[in-house]
């Protein structure tokens, strides 16, 4: 017969402990002995609570893995910034998801500073987080913290942006096709002007992916077409402020005749380049087209009124992917190394039914 102690010892053994462990002291089985009585008593008493505490611990990361929204789970977020609009409805959007699903997100606002995020995710670190986010400012510079994180046996997410590091150093990159997001603005401009068109090029951030990724889908597309060229490129730093100052330069440095087109690599620079051509008394999306990218509700109402042309989205409904991706790892499942996020392009004929829907 089977003893209650005997059943303890063959869940040890199952656990990948065994009875003749050191862990474990060795007593007599002589139970007419007082002592070993006590011994046997408070031994039954350690490996039933042992026994007990890890059932209670394992049945907690096996419902946390099964969980497909990632319930309980603690996640580090590092986000760029808020230098735009677009960036300020993506935490948005990631903080009411987290949310919605019981996910416990630890988020850091980096303000456009790499060495904040850096001081981010190994604070991330730090508190054992189950899983880490990053939107990364910049492409470059991220080698030694992957690594760290990789260490620490903590999937992380690119999200947004890229990095420049093997892609083995992070679980999955969750993001939009920037450079497809360029030739369709570069497509539709040189349909609008029939492949002739002098162009104002607003930058995003140095450095970036989003900024890099953008020129290069652009430059591919005007380079079919011999009469259309970039007569300035300039960054704004995907910021409206710096959009408005930059085109105020650009209009006060070059003719405003021979310009045709603004493509700005987000719609928030896009905007203020459309205050600046204003203030010249000049007409935006007449007698200078705008092309940009984002599809944020202010770009709608420019187009409603008539002074912008077009532009390109760039889906804010990232932390969905993320998470499904971090949820599927955790229970074992193969991830692929990018999940790209869809986005179209919206014209004024539907500007102001876009901007019903996304208008908060």
């Amino acid at each position: 017969m089977v003893t209650e102690i005997d059943r303890i010892f063959i869940q040890y053994q199952f656990l990948g402990l065994r009875a003749n462990s050191p862990a474990i002291p060795k007593f007599s089985k002589n139970r007419n002995s007082q002592k070993d009585c006590v011994s046997y008593q408070k031994l039954k008493k350690g490996l039933l609570l042992l026994a007990f505490l890890w059932i209670i611990l394992l049945g907690t990361l096996i419902t946390r893995a099964q969980n497909g929204e990632g319930q309980g789970l603690t996640i580090g977020f590092s986000q760029v910034g808020s230098e735009s609009d677009w960036r300020t409805a993506f935490t948005e959007i990631t903080l009411a998801e987290a949310e919605r699903r019981g996910i416990n997100l630890l988020f850091s606002n980096a303000e456009n500073s790499q060495e904040a995020q850096i001081a981010a995710i190994r604070s991330f670190i730090e508190q054992k987080v189950d899983a880490i986010i990053l939107a990364p400012v910049i492409e470059t510079g991220w080698l030694q913290l992957l690594q760290e994180v990789q260490a620490a046996g903590i999937p992380i997410v690119i999200i947004d942006r890229n990095v420049t590091a093997d892609e083995s150093l992070y679980l999955t990159r969750v993001s939009s096709d920037f450079v497809f997001e360029g030739r369709l603005a570069a497509a539709w401009l040189a349909q609008a002007t029939s492949g002739n068109c002098n162009i104002v090029e607003l930058e995003g951030t140095v450095g970036s992916s989003a900024a890099r990724d953008r020129q290069i889908g652009f430059n591919e597309v005007i380079a079919l077409f011999p009469n259309m060229q970039i007569i300035v490129s300039q960054t704004g730093d995907f910021r409206r402020p710096m959009g408005k100052e930059v085109m105020e330069s650009i209009l006060h440095t070059e003719d405003p005749s021979k310009i045709c087109a603004v493509w700005s690599h987000n719609d928030d620079m896009a905007i203020g380049a459309i205050e600046a051509i204003k203030e010249m008394g000049l007409d935006p999306g007449q007698d200078i087209l705008i092309v940009s990218v984002d599809a944020i509700p202010d770009i709608f109402k420019a187009m409603m009124d008539g002074d912008t042309n077009a532009t390109v989205e760039l889906s804010p409904y990232m932390a969905g992917p993320a998470f499904d991706a971090i949820v599927a790892y955790l229970n074992g499942e193969t991830v692929p190394k990018w999940i790209p996020v869809a986005g179209g392009i919206y014209f004024p004929d539907t500007a102001a039914e876009e901007y019903a829907k996304r208008a908060r």
